[in-house]
């Protein structure tokens, strides 16, 4: 079942752009909201005057936060993976313990 698509006007580094997705607008909003604010933030600390310039870079910054994100993610995962081998290899060993 196919979910229904809403179009969400959202303004992103003074631009306005109709976004036609199927999750939620208020989601839709908060993401072009993100995307705005790092895009300001990128063009308040380097002199550009390219939005497409500054676009790039915000979606460097974006991607940057994301891999770091994914990053931290996966070796949390890891060390949860190796305490629970580690708690299964004891749990072993006691139950065979008479």
């Amino acid at each position: 079942m196919m979910k229904e698509k809403h179009t969400v006007k959202v303004n992103i580094f003074g631009s306005e752009y109709p976004i036609k997705s199927e999750a939620d607008p208020e989601y839709v909003k908060r993401v072009a909201k993100y995307v705005d604010r790092k895009m300001r933030e990128i063009s308040d600390k380097v002199d550009i005057r390219s939005t497409s310039k500054v676009a790039i870079l915000a979606a460097l910054n974006i991607t940057d936060e994301l891999f770091r994100e994914k990053a931290d993610k996966d070796k949390t995962f890891a060390e949860v993976e190796d305490r629970t081998a580690e708690l299964a290899e004891w749990l072993k060993k006691a139950l065979r313990t008479p």
